[in-house]
């Protein structure tokens, strides 16, 4: 991906200027690529510059600013500024959701949830339980009338998807017990069988880390074989697999325990 990105990106731009209506959404798309390979390459400040000239390139298109604002939002919480990444993934989430979620179309819905659950692990990443709870239970209502199994806008958003999120944000807010039960629970459905390999095996190495903080090393070992045979470049060359999480930005407050357990 790293050797084909130079020449994607020029001829993308030579398309915008051939024809700018047709180009735009692929330029958005190549920027969108562009920063989440550098987030997960480490490289969070050179993501931040790809992300912020997709939502450049989407201004006047609601649609394609929200797809942008997710990179957007991944961008913020990967360089320590939840805070930005909770108001901007909002923002982009109330900008294109439906007066009624009956009415949206399974599109809006998924970008709409999508940036829903970039908030809540923003929110889970300032120590907010409360905040993460209520944001990831409006992503789950829209993901459950999108359903399991699509990929609208390239972000694979449903139920399991939602779930996977959990997991991720209980370990935010140090309830490693919680993140496990949530990655336990949601990988025995066929539906997780269905996500992209990628998503998978980055969940995997999240749930590596929950497991490692429960004191279970066996399982923690498990899944990162499990990840390695899934996509071994992302156990072998993430920075993030063998680095701590980026740091946090927590809210001044005392946080009460989250009281949100899986089923």
């Amino acid at each position: 991906m790293i050797a084909v990105l130079p020449g994607l990106l020029a001829g993308v731009q030579r398309v915008v200027a051939d024809d700018p209506g047709w180009g735009r959404p692929l330029l958005v798309d190549a920027y969108r690529v562009t920063a989440s390979l550098l987030v997960k390459l480490g490289e969070v400040e050179l993501g931040w510059l790809a992300a912020d000239r997709a939502v450049a390139a989407a201004t006047g298109d609601p649609v394609l600013v929200a797809a942008a604002a997710v990179q957007l939002g991944q961008v913020f919480r990967a360089s320590g500024r939840a805070r930005a990444a909770l108001t901007t993934t909002l923002a982009a989430a109330y900008r294109i959701a439906p007066p009624d979620p009956a009415d949206g179309t399974p599109g809006a819905l998924s970008l709409c949830g999508t940036s829903l659950v970039q908030a809540g692990l923003a929110a889970a990443r300032r120590g907010d339980d409360h905040a993460t709870a209520e944001l990831l239970d409006e992503a789950a209502g829209m993901a459950a009338r999108v359903g399991d199994g699509h990929d609208h806008h390239r972000i694979a958003f449903g139920p399991t998807a939602v779930d996977l999120a959990r997991a991720a944000a209980a370990l935010d807010l140090d309830d490693a017990s919680e993140a496990v039960a949530w990655h336990e629970k949601t990988i025995k459905r066929d539906t997780w069988r269905w996500l992209p390999v990628e998503h998978r095996a980055a969940h995997l190495i999240e749930a590596a880390r929950a497991y490692e903080q429960s004191g279970d090393a066996i399982s923690a070992g498990r899944v990162l074989v499990d990840a390695h045979r899934m996509a071994p470049a992302e156990v072998r060359d993430r920075p993030a697999t063998r680095q701590p999480r980026a740091p946090q930005d927590r809210l001044s407050v005392t946080r009460v325990p989250a009281t949100h357990k899986a089923g």
